[in-house]
């Protein structure tokens, strides 16, 4: 299916307007796609690829691996990637228009995260596209349905509910919790980081500016824990759309007997869901043990690998991809 898209060009950016199906999420704005390219994460360039169907036009930002070779415009920082829309129509064929116009100039096209894969798979392959789905990853989030707080904790596991009570009683560990993007509090949380058990930060100035920007929008949610005035755990989120979304958390490793960094995020559940009157929690990607103990839901996480058949330059990956199968039918 065609659609009345015209090709997209360099020139023509992602709406502020755009939105996804469903539930907002920062991974899903036209700033954040801008903060990503001003950070030097669009490759070899950007491409805002878009197609149009009736009154609704599909966008999907992208980057340039090589020519020929286009892939999500995410980072380790990201959530998911999905398409979004502006204006009001038939949405599958907009985004059906929006890989019919990428096959003139694309050979591969490659997206990652996915949290969905049906709609993007689907459209690409009534097109013509040869597709290949993968399970790469994890996601646990919380859907908390009709729980409140106390419903919620009370199904939590018995050793997390213990250790929370007990922790806190003792009173050693005094929690901070903010709405507002801090300097101070910021270069607590990059102090913490860098004392703790992680490997180094990936982009610490886009970080900064991310929660800057989410700092101005009234999303922010940080938290910082402390032992004798001393930061020892830090953890950032940010709440949109009746979601929660946990993008950093942290301890220095000497303070671990203190529990501070459980202490921190059963505040910041706290806060969310009672304040913020969040209905969902995402924790992002990974499938890190100590999740299952805050989450209730886990899915997988998606590798999308399309190949266009018309380009020359698909065949050997797919080959690689799929077998010599792919080039006689869709796996």
């Amino acid at each position: 299916m065609q659609g009345n898209g015209e090709h997209h060009a360099n020139d023509e950016r992602l709406p502020a307007t755009a939105r996804a199906e469903g539930f907002a999420s920062p991974f899903d704005r036209a700033a954040w796609f801008d903060l990503l390219e001003a950070y030097g994460f669009a490759g070899q360039g950007r491409i805002d690829a878009h197609g149009g169907a009736g009154g609704v036009t599909a966008w999907l930002p992208l980057r340039v691996e090589k020519p020929g070779d286009v892939a999500g415009l995410t980072n380790w920082y990201s959530f998911t990637i999905r398409p979004l829309y502006t204006g009001d129509g038939d949405r599958g064929a907009a985004l059906r228009a929006l890989f019919q116009n990428l096959r003139r100039t694309a050979a591969q096209l490659t997206l990652y995260p996915v949290a969905a894969p049906d709609e993007i798979t689907a459209a690409l392959r009534a097109v013509g596209w040869r597709v290949k789905a993968t399970p790469a990853g994890d996601r646990h989030w919380l859907d908390l349905g009709d729980m409140d707080h106390d419903a919620w904790w009370a199904d939590r596991p018995g050793a997390l509910r213990n250790t929370v009570q007990r922790k806190a009683k003792k009173g050693i560990v005094d929690i901070q919790l903010l709405t507002e993007f801090d300097d101070g509090s910021w270069a607590a949380y990059e102090q913490i980081y860098a004392a703790s058990w992680k490997p180094d930060e990936g982009h610490p100035a886009l970080l900064r500016a991310f929660a800057e920007a989410e700092g101005a929008r009234g999303h922010l949610r940080m938290g910082i824990a402390r032992i004798d005035g001393i930061p020892v755990a830090a953890q950032y989120w940010t709440v949109e759309d009746g979601t929660a979304f946990i993008h950093k958390l942290a301890h220095v490793e000497d303070s671990l007997k203190a529990s501070p960094g459980t202490l921190l995020s059963a505040a910041l559940f706290r806060h969310v869901i009672t304040i913020d009157g969040v209905k969902r929690v995402d924790f992002g990607t990974g499938n890190d043990g100590y999740k299952r103990d805050w989450m209730n839901r886990h899915d997988p996480l998606w590798r999308i690998e399309a190949f266009n058949p018309s380009r020359v330059a698909a065949w050997g990956p797919a080959l690689k991809a799929f077998g010599r199968a792919l080039l006689r039918k869709d796996k």
